[in-house]
Protein backbone atom coordinates (compact mmCIF):
# COMPACT_ATOMS: atom_id res chain seq x y z
CA UNK A 1 0.00 0.00 0.00
CA UNK A 2 2.96 2.09 0.13
CA UNK A 3 2.67 5.42 -2.61
CA UNK A 4 -0.85 6.30 -2.03
CA UNK A 5 -1.72 10.01 -1.69
CA UNK A 6 -4.05 11.01 0.75
CA UNK A 7 -5.81 14.65 1.15
CA UNK A 8 -5.74 16.36 4.85
CA UNK A 9 -8.45 19.64 5.13
CA UNK A 10 -9.38 21.71 7.88
CA UNK A 11 -13.36 23.29 7.77
CA UNK A 12 -15.36 25.45 9.85
CA UNK A 13 -13.32 27.58 12.48
CA UNK A 14 -10.06 27.38 13.93
CA UNK A 15 -8.93 25.96 17.19
CA UNK A 16 -6.35 24.97 19.02
CA UNK A 17 -4.90 21.29 18.60
CA UNK A 18 -5.39 21.70 14.28
CA UNK A 19 -1.74 21.58 13.47
CA UNK A 20 -1.48 18.64 16.34
CA UNK A 21 -3.98 16.96 13.84
CA UNK A 22 -1.63 17.71 10.69
CA UNK A 23 1.39 16.29 12.74
CA UNK A 24 -0.70 13.02 13.89
CA UNK A 25 -2.13 12.68 9.85
CA UNK A 26 1.48 13.17 8.43
CA UNK A 27 3.88 11.58 10.69
CA UNK A 28 1.59 8.39 10.28
CA UNK A 29 1.48 8.27 6.81
CA UNK A 30 4.69 8.86 6.89
CA UNK A 31 5.52 5.48 8.15
CA UNK A 32 3.51 3.61 5.68
CA UNK A 33 5.43 5.11 2.69
CA UNK A 34 2.20 7.27 1.98
CA UNK A 35 2.27 11.24 0.80
CA UNK A 36 -0.14 13.78 2.28
CA UNK A 37 -1.59 16.14 0.46
CA UNK A 38 -2.87 19.55 2.23
CA UNK A 39 -6.06 21.81 0.78
CA UNK A 40 -5.60 25.43 2.37
CA UNK A 41 -8.83 27.28 3.27
CA UNK A 42 -10.98 23.75 3.92
CA UNK A 43 -13.57 22.68 0.94
CA UNK A 44 -12.34 25.80 -0.93
CA UNK A 45 -8.90 24.33 -2.09
CA UNK A 46 -10.33 21.60 -3.74
CA UNK A 47 -11.64 23.79 -6.65
CA UNK A 48 -9.76 23.09 -10.25
CA UNK A 49 -6.65 23.08 -9.99
CA UNK A 50 -6.81 22.66 -6.40
CA UNK A 51 -5.07 24.91 -3.80
CA UNK A 52 -2.96 22.60 -2.17
CA UNK A 53 0.74 21.55 -0.85
CA UNK A 54 3.06 18.40 0.07
CA UNK A 55 2.62 18.13 3.71
CA UNK A 56 6.72 16.71 4.52
CA UNK A 57 7.04 15.20 8.06
CA UNK A 58 9.84 17.56 8.34
CA UNK A 59 8.40 20.85 7.74
CA UNK A 60 5.60 19.71 9.80
CA UNK A 61 7.47 17.97 12.99
CA UNK A 62 7.45 21.92 14.87
CA UNK A 63 4.02 22.60 14.40
CA UNK A 64 2.48 20.90 17.58
CA UNK A 65 2.79 24.12 19.48
CA UNK A 66 0.82 26.39 17.46
CA UNK A 67 -2.43 27.56 17.38
CA UNK A 68 -4.50 28.14 13.88
CA UNK A 69 -3.88 26.10 11.78
CA UNK A 70 -1.12 26.10 8.73
CA UNK A 71 -3.97 24.85 6.06
CA UNK A 72 -5.95 27.69 6.68
CA UNK A 73 -9.77 26.87 7.17
CA UNK A 74 -13.55 28.19 6.49
CA UNK A 75 -16.87 28.30 7.69
CA UNK A 76 -18.28 29.54 4.61
CA UNK A 77 -18.21 29.09 1.00
CA UNK A 78 -19.57 27.21 -2.19
CA UNK A 79 -18.99 23.71 -0.04
CA UNK A 80 -21.72 25.06 3.45
CA UNK A 81 -23.76 22.51 3.99
CA UNK A 82 -25.30 23.87 7.35
CA UNK A 83 -27.85 26.77 6.97
CA UNK A 84 -29.93 28.44 9.34
CA UNK A 85 -31.37 26.07 12.33
CA UNK A 86 -30.15 22.69 11.27
CA UNK A 87 -31.08 23.19 7.93
CA UNK A 88 -28.89 21.17 5.93
CA UNK A 89 -27.63 21.83 2.19
CA UNK A 90 -27.02 19.69 -0.75
CA UNK A 91 -23.44 20.30 -2.52
CA UNK A 92 -24.59 21.35 -6.29
CA UNK A 93 -23.17 18.40 -8.60
CA UNK A 94 -21.29 20.65 -10.58
CA UNK A 95 -19.46 21.54 -7.59
CA UNK A 96 -19.16 18.07 -6.31
CA UNK A 97 -17.51 17.27 -9.91
CA UNK A 98 -15.57 20.01 -9.61
CA UNK A 99 -13.47 18.92 -6.40
CA UNK A 100 -13.62 15.16 -7.67
CA UNK A 101 -11.76 16.54 -10.67
CA UNK A 102 -8.77 17.98 -8.25
CA UNK A 103 -9.59 15.06 -5.96
CA UNK A 104 -8.31 12.49 -9.06
CA UNK A 105 -6.14 14.70 -10.59
CA UNK A 106 -3.82 15.00 -7.59
CA UNK A 107 -4.34 10.90 -7.25
CA UNK A 108 -6.01 11.26 -3.59
CA UNK A 109 -6.62 8.37 -2.84
CA UNK A 110 -8.90 9.14 0.32
CA UNK A 111 -9.71 12.48 2.05
CA UNK A 112 -9.42 13.39 5.91
CA UNK A 113 -12.22 15.76 6.59
CA UNK A 114 -11.32 17.77 9.89
CA UNK A 115 -14.47 20.03 11.37
CA UNK A 116 -17.52 20.45 13.18
CA UNK A 117 -20.97 19.40 12.49
CA UNK A 118 -20.85 21.76 8.90
CA UNK A 119 -17.76 19.95 7.99
CA UNK A 120 -18.86 16.44 9.07
CA UNK A 121 -21.97 16.92 6.91
CA UNK A 122 -20.11 17.82 3.53
CA UNK A 123 -17.77 15.12 4.14
CA UNK A 124 -20.68 12.74 4.10
CA UNK A 125 -21.80 14.47 0.86
CA UNK A 126 -18.54 13.05 -0.66
CA UNK A 127 -18.67 9.88 0.85
CA UNK A 128 -22.41 9.58 -0.61
CA UNK A 129 -20.89 10.13 -3.68
CA UNK A 130 -18.70 7.51 -3.34
CA UNK A 131 -15.60 9.07 -2.72
CA UNK A 132 -13.80 7.52 0.70
CA UNK A 133 -13.60 10.23 3.42
CA UNK A 134 -12.66 9.81 6.73
CA UNK A 135 -13.91 12.57 9.44
CA UNK A 136 -12.10 14.06 12.36
CA UNK A 137 -14.26 16.19 14.92
CA UNK A 138 -13.07 19.52 16.00
CA UNK A 139 -14.90 22.02 17.88
CA UNK A 140 -14.44 24.09 20.99
CA UNK A 141 -18.10 23.70 22.31
CA UNK A 142 -17.26 19.62 22.54
CA UNK A 143 -20.95 19.40 21.22
CA UNK A 144 -20.37 15.83 19.14
CA UNK A 145 -22.23 13.09 21.01
CA UNK A 146 -20.26 10.93 19.15
CA UNK A 147 -17.30 11.57 21.08
CA UNK A 148 -16.72 12.50 24.57
CA UNK A 149 -14.42 15.12 24.16
CA UNK A 150 -12.74 17.15 20.82
CA UNK A 151 -9.31 18.99 20.87
CA UNK A 152 -9.92 22.19 21.19
CA UNK A 153 -11.73 22.22 24.15
CA UNK A 154 -9.92 22.03 27.03
CA UNK A 155 -7.79 25.04 25.46
CA UNK A 156 -10.85 27.06 25.23
CA UNK A 157 -11.86 26.39 28.76
CA UNK A 158 -8.55 27.09 30.52
CA UNK A 159 -8.97 30.53 28.06
CA UNK A 160 -12.25 31.19 30.34
CA UNK A 161 -10.31 30.14 33.47
CA UNK A 162 -7.45 32.09 33.33
CA UNK A 163 -9.83 35.39 32.58
CA UNK A 164 -11.86 34.50 35.03
CA UNK A 165 -8.70 34.39 37.62
CA UNK A 166 -7.86 38.16 36.06
CA UNK A 167 -11.60 39.40 36.85
CA UNK A 168 -11.68 38.07 40.18
CA UNK A 169 -9.34 40.68 41.39
CA UNK A 170 -10.88 43.56 40.20
CA UNK A 171 -13.92 42.50 41.04
CA UNK A 172 -12.91 41.97 44.68
CA UNK A 173 -10.78 44.97 44.72
CA UNK A 174 -14.21 47.48 43.57
CA UNK A 175 -16.81 44.94 44.97
CA UNK A 176 -18.31 44.42 41.99
CA UNK A 177 -19.94 41.87 39.85
CA UNK A 178 -17.90 40.86 36.34
CA UNK A 179 -19.87 38.87 33.71
CA UNK A 180 -17.88 36.74 31.17
CA UNK A 181 -19.64 35.76 27.82
CA UNK A 182 -18.43 32.51 26.26
CA UNK A 183 -18.70 30.54 23.30
CA UNK A 184 -21.46 27.74 23.37
CA UNK A 185 -24.22 28.50 20.92
CA UNK A 186 -26.57 25.35 22.01
CA UNK A 187 -23.94 23.35 24.40
CA UNK A 188 -23.00 25.10 27.48
CA UNK A 189 -19.85 22.80 27.89
CA UNK A 190 -17.28 25.58 27.92
CA UNK A 191 -18.83 27.90 30.29
CA UNK A 192 -19.84 25.02 32.92
CA UNK A 193 -16.23 23.26 33.38
CA UNK A 194 -14.82 27.22 33.01
CA UNK A 195 -17.15 28.26 35.51
CA UNK A 196 -16.34 25.97 37.87
CA UNK A 197 -12.77 25.76 37.36
CA UNK A 198 -12.17 29.75 37.76
CA UNK A 199 -14.48 29.85 40.86
CA UNK A 200 -17.85 31.43 39.29
CA UNK A 201 -20.78 32.51 41.43
CA UNK A 202 -23.17 31.66 38.88
CA UNK A 203 -23.31 29.56 35.43
CA UNK A 204 -25.85 30.45 32.59
CA UNK A 205 -25.77 27.95 30.01
CA UNK A 206 -28.38 27.20 27.34
CA UNK A 207 -29.43 23.73 28.62
CA UNK A 208 -30.67 25.48 31.62
CA UNK A 209 -33.25 28.59 30.92
CA UNK A 210 -32.44 30.84 33.59
CA UNK A 211 -34.70 33.69 35.77
CA UNK A 212 -32.97 37.25 36.55
CA UNK A 213 -34.30 37.43 39.70
CA UNK A 214 -32.76 33.72 41.23
CA UNK A 215 -29.60 34.71 40.29
CA UNK A 216 -29.77 38.55 41.36
CA UNK A 217 -31.07 36.74 44.92
CA UNK A 218 -27.83 34.29 44.87
CA UNK A 219 -25.83 37.50 44.40
CA UNK A 220 -27.74 39.55 47.34
CA UNK A 221 -27.07 35.91 49.59
CA UNK A 222 -23.42 36.33 48.99
CA UNK A 223 -23.36 39.66 50.23
CA UNK A 224 -24.87 38.73 53.33
CA UNK A 225 -22.35 36.16 54.08
CA UNK A 226 -19.67 38.91 53.59
CA UNK A 227 -18.62 38.24 49.54
CA UNK A 228 -19.04 41.93 48.02
CA UNK A 229 -17.77 40.61 44.32
CA UNK A 230 -19.32 37.84 42.30
CA UNK A 231 -18.46 35.79 38.62
CA UNK A 232 -21.15 34.85 36.52
CA UNK A 233 -19.93 32.91 33.28
CA UNK A 234 -22.71 33.24 30.64
CA UNK A 235 -23.08 30.94 27.32
CA UNK A 236 -24.03 32.98 24.36
CA UNK A 237 -26.59 30.93 23.71
CA UNK A 238 -28.48 31.35 27.50
CA UNK A 239 -31.59 33.24 27.22
CA UNK A 240 -34.03 33.78 30.47
CA UNK A 241 -36.94 31.83 30.35
CA UNK A 242 -39.89 31.90 27.33
CA UNK A 243 -37.28 34.46 25.89
CA UNK A 244 -35.45 33.87 22.74
CA UNK A 245 -31.37 33.77 22.86
CA UNK A 246 -29.90 36.80 21.67
CA UNK A 247 -28.81 37.76 18.28
CA UNK A 248 -25.33 39.45 17.18
CA UNK A 249 -25.83 39.00 13.03
CA UNK A 250 -27.96 37.26 11.18
CA UNK A 251 -27.03 39.05 8.14
CA UNK A 252 -24.42 36.13 7.28
CA UNK A 253 -24.59 32.83 5.21
CA UNK A 254 -25.38 29.98 7.59
CA UNK A 255 -26.79 29.90 11.17
CA UNK A 256 -26.95 33.48 12.81
CA UNK A 257 -24.13 34.53 15.26
CA UNK A 258 -25.08 34.77 18.97
CA UNK A 259 -23.82 37.51 21.03
CA UNK A 260 -24.86 40.13 23.69
CA UNK A 261 -26.27 38.33 26.33
CA UNK A 262 -23.40 38.83 28.65
CA UNK A 263 -24.40 42.77 28.97
CA UNK A 264 -28.18 41.96 29.04
CA UNK A 265 -27.14 40.07 32.43
CA UNK A 266 -25.31 42.99 33.12
CA UNK A 267 -27.83 45.20 33.18
CA UNK A 268 -30.58 43.83 34.91
CA UNK A 269 -28.49 42.61 37.79
CA UNK A 270 -27.22 46.25 37.74
CA UNK A 271 -30.54 46.95 38.09
CA UNK A 272 -31.85 43.77 40.45
CA UNK A 273 -29.26 44.06 43.31
CA UNK A 274 -27.99 47.81 43.09
CA UNK A 275 -24.09 46.53 42.68
CA UNK A 276 -21.70 47.45 40.19
CA UNK A 277 -21.63 45.38 37.13
CA UNK A 278 -19.55 45.13 34.03
CA UNK A 279 -19.39 42.59 30.88
CA UNK A 280 -16.21 41.41 29.83
CA UNK A 281 -17.36 39.01 26.02
CA UNK A 282 -14.00 36.58 25.17
CA UNK A 283 -15.35 35.86 21.92
CA UNK A 284 -12.55 34.78 19.80
CA UNK A 285 -10.09 34.66 22.35
CA UNK A 286 -11.29 31.68 23.49
CA UNK A 287 -10.05 30.08 20.09
CA UNK A 288 -6.59 31.22 19.58
CA UNK A 289 -3.18 30.50 21.21
CA UNK A 290 -1.11 27.46 21.69
CA UNK A 291 -3.06 23.84 22.58
CA UNK A 292 -3.05 22.64 26.18
CA UNK A 293 -0.95 19.42 26.42
CA UNK A 294 -4.15 17.91 26.37
CA UNK A 295 -5.13 18.85 23.03
CA UNK A 296 -1.91 18.40 21.89
CA UNK A 297 -2.29 14.51 22.59
CA UNK A 298 -5.64 14.51 21.51
CA UNK A 299 -5.32 15.93 18.23
CA UNK A 300 -2.23 13.76 17.25
CA UNK A 301 -3.99 10.65 18.48
CA UNK A 302 -7.16 11.41 16.23
CA UNK A 303 -4.76 12.10 12.92
CA UNK A 304 -2.98 9.07 13.73
CA UNK A 305 -6.14 7.23 14.31
CA UNK A 306 -7.32 8.62 11.07
CA UNK A 307 -4.97 7.55 8.88
CA UNK A 308 -5.07 4.08 10.52
CA UNK A 309 -9.16 3.58 9.47
CA UNK A 310 -7.73 4.60 5.73
CA UNK A 311 -5.37 1.78 6.10
CA UNK A 312 -8.12 -0.48 7.24
CA UNK A 313 -10.37 0.96 4.11
CA UNK A 314 -12.95 1.54 6.85
CA UNK A 315 -14.18 4.83 5.22
CA UNK A 316 -17.42 7.27 6.32
CA UNK A 317 -16.21 6.48 9.51
CA UNK A 318 -15.38 9.66 12.26
CA UNK A 319 -12.88 9.39 14.70
CA UNK A 320 -14.04 9.10 18.28
CA UNK A 321 -13.10 9.31 21.96
CA UNK A 322 -14.57 7.53 24.28
CA UNK A 323 -13.30 6.01 27.56
CA UNK A 324 -9.97 6.81 26.76
CA UNK A 325 -9.89 5.19 23.99
CA UNK A 326 -9.94 6.45 20.36
CA UNK A 327 -12.01 4.53 18.48
CA UNK A 328 -14.42 5.91 15.79
CA UNK A 329 -18.09 5.70 14.39
CA UNK A 330 -20.04 6.74 11.64
CA UNK A 331 -20.04 9.93 10.15
CA UNK A 332 -23.85 9.94 9.95
CA UNK A 333 -23.87 8.55 13.54
CA UNK A 334 -21.73 11.59 14.49
CA UNK A 335 -23.58 14.53 12.75
CA UNK A 336 -26.99 13.17 14.01
CA UNK A 337 -27.07 14.35 17.92
CA UNK A 338 -25.75 16.87 19.44
CA UNK A 339 -23.61 16.81 22.56
CA UNK A 340 -25.66 18.84 25.56
CA UNK A 341 -25.12 19.81 29.31
CA UNK A 342 -27.74 16.80 31.33
CA UNK A 343 -29.31 19.69 33.76
CA UNK A 344 -29.94 16.99 36.29
CA UNK A 345 -26.71 15.51 35.63
CA UNK A 346 -23.42 15.31 37.76
CA UNK A 347 -21.54 17.89 36.81
CA UNK A 348 -24.30 20.36 36.98
CA UNK A 349 -24.81 18.31 40.19
CA UNK A 350 -21.44 19.16 41.74
CA UNK A 351 -21.43 22.73 40.42
CA UNK A 352 -24.92 23.43 42.26
CA UNK A 353 -23.83 21.65 45.72
CA UNK A 354 -20.39 24.17 45.75
CA UNK A 355 -22.81 26.65 45.57
CA UNK A 356 -22.70 27.99 41.94
CA UNK A 357 -25.96 29.29 41.01
CA UNK A 358 -27.88 28.44 37.95
CA UNK A 359 -30.74 30.40 37.93
CA UNK A 360 -33.09 28.08 37.51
Amino acid sequence: MSGQKIGLLNGGGDCPGLNAVTHGVVGAAKKLGWDVIGFRDGFEGLFPPGDCKLLKAEKTAGILKLGGTILGTTNRGSFSSKVGEGGIRKIPAEIMAQARETLEAQGISALVCVGGDGTLTTALQFQDEGFPVIGVPKTIDNDLRATAMTFGFDSATQVVVDSLDRLHTTASSHKRVMILEVMGRHAGWIALYGGIGGGASAILLPEIPFDYQKVANAILEREEHGFRSSLIVVSEGAAPAGEAQVIADASGQGEVRLGGIGEQVADKISELTGKETRCTTLGHLQRGGSPTSLDRVLGTRFGVKAVKLIEEKRFGRMVSYQQYHVGSVPIKEAVSELNLVDPEGELVDTAKSVGICFGD
